[in-house]
């Protein structure tokens, strides 16, 4: 199992999983722009080979939504630390 750390003055994000995915919403509280960090991440699952790894939805003020097929959780987190919108991510 991962778990991770991120600056909760500047996002709010929450996790749930269901049968076959796991559903992230983040949400932009703080000042620094997270708009190309978003994109990033929604970038580098849209230009692999699988189509159905992550769906990207983006809200108005400055909110997120992914959702992420099981198999390919680690890999989401491990974007989300890359491209910094996460602080820390270790094994439990």
């Amino acid at each position: 199992m991962l778990a991770y750390n991120y600056d909760d003055q500047m996002i709010e994000l929450s996790e749930t999983a269901n049968e076959t995915d796991v559903e992230f919403r983040i949400r932009v509280i703080g000042n620094e722009p997270f708009e190309q960090k978003m994109k990033a991440v929604q970038n580098e699952f849209e230009h692999n080979e699988v189509l159905t790894d992550v769906f990207f939805y983006a809200y108005k003020n400055q909110a997120y939504q992914f959702i992420v097929r099981k198999d390919y959780y680690t890999d989401f987190i491990l974007a989300l630390m890359k491209h910094r919108i996460l602080r820390s991510v270790e094994w439990k």
